[in-house]
């Protein structure tokens, strides 16, 4: 039986506000798990129910559901506990992050915890602490280009919307070479991964020689067709093409992605291009090969197949790639793209923006 419970009864505002914090990745756990409590509570269900599908006791339910009765969602967050008084003032806090945003030291590129504690007086701990409650990394560095191709925008939506909304009838290819793959022979056997330490190699090598991988990705299943040869020439992109003309069905359409690279605008390319149909290419706008797919591929076989080997020649270096693209394409998943070309001119907005305070 039980004390009665206050009804609790939601709108269609807090609803939606409860069911958005349920499916927050960013927000804390322990707030997703008192507004899923408040939905099951609205939905009718028991407290025992409930603190049995959560976890938790009766007693923590109806003390989370007695303060959405009282206070609404606000009632969720957890009260301020009492502590110890802060011992550092907000002033001293704000020249800390006033000054490792905007000064360097006169020795150095950027700041590290000793040398900003030397110069304010403050504990390595407490700068450590107020550096992460900022999310301030000055250690770090995140790599960009902006890209000055003057159909940017153009090229964008074209190629996103091939992501986004393939067309009918058409294979969606992206395609690219990876060249000067190195055939690297390390000068002493690897000491293999044990209990307590990691693999180890040596830090020299014995050059045997380089291939180029041609890859085309289908961005529909997420397999690859792929050539090794000895050069990157038009000549082997050439012959590649002709590889993908004969690999896929001859009542498909061909859209292939490439980026700007001069040997995609040979003239001997353009040519045999013009005299086939059904290809059509979407060039990438410049700097901006992050729109190839296929660059994400490249980037997997490196890490699983290709850095880490070590290769007494160029031949065996080939044929762990075939092996590698052989065993990969029968369990093949295509990437899912979810950016829009809207998403990606707010994105770069937001970095011109930070680059030199105008609106691009």
């Amino acid at each position: 039986m039980g004390r009665p419970k206050a009804p609790l009864i939601l709108n269609a505002e807090q609803k939606e506000q409860l069911e958005g914090i349920v499916r927050s990745r960013a927000l804390p756990a322990g707030l997703v798990k008192r507004a899923r409590m408040v939905l099951l509570s609205a939905a009718g269900k028991a407290n025992q129910e409930i603190a049995k599908q959560l976890g938790w006791t009766n007693a923590t339910v109806g003390k989370w559901r007695q303060r959405f009765v009282d206070q609404g969602i606000s009632g969720l967050s957890e009260e301020l506990r009492p502590g110890r008084p802060r011992s550092i003032s907000d002033e001293r806090v704000a020249r800390l992050v006033g000054r490792t945003l905007e000064t360097k030291p006169k020795d150095g590129t950027h700041w590290s915890i000793r040398q900003i504690a030397r110069e304010t007086r403050l504990a390595k701990s407490t700068v450590h602490r107020i550096w992460q409650a900022f999310g301030l990394e000055p250690h770090r560095q995140k790599h960009f280009k902006l890209s000055n191709d003057p159909f940017f925008v153009e090229k964008v939506r074209d190629i996103v919307g091939l992501y986004l909304h393939p067309p009918e009838n058409a294979v969606v290819l992206c395609v690219d070479e990876k060249s000067q793959i190195q055939a690297l022979e390390r000068t002493q056997p690897m000491l293999p991964m044990g209990l307590g330490y990691v693999e180890g190699v040596t830090h020299d090598y014995r050059r045997h020689g380089t291939t180029t991988l041609f890859a085309a990705l289908d961005t529909a299943t997420g397999r690859v067709l792929s050539q090794c040869r000895r050069r990157h020439r038009h000549q082997e992109y050439l012959d590649f093409l002709r590889h993908i003309d004969q690999s896929v069905p001859v009542e498909l359409e061909v859209h292939v992605i490439v980026d700007n690279y001069a040997t995609h605008k040979h003239p001997r390319v353009k040519r045999w291009l013009a005299l086939q149909p059904r290809f059509h290419v979407h060039f990438t706008p410049t700097y901006a090969s992050w729109l190839n797919q296929v660059e994400i591929w490249f980037n997997r076989i490196t890490q699983q197949a290709i850095r880490r080997g070590t290769f007494r020649s160029v031949k065996e270096l080939i044929e762990k790639i075939d092996y590698f693209v052989q065993t990969s394409n029968p369990h093949a998943r295509p990437f899912v793209w979810t950016a829009t070309a809207d998403s990606i001119f707010a994105k770069l907005q937001r970095l011109c923006e930070r680059i030199s305070g105008t609106q691009h």
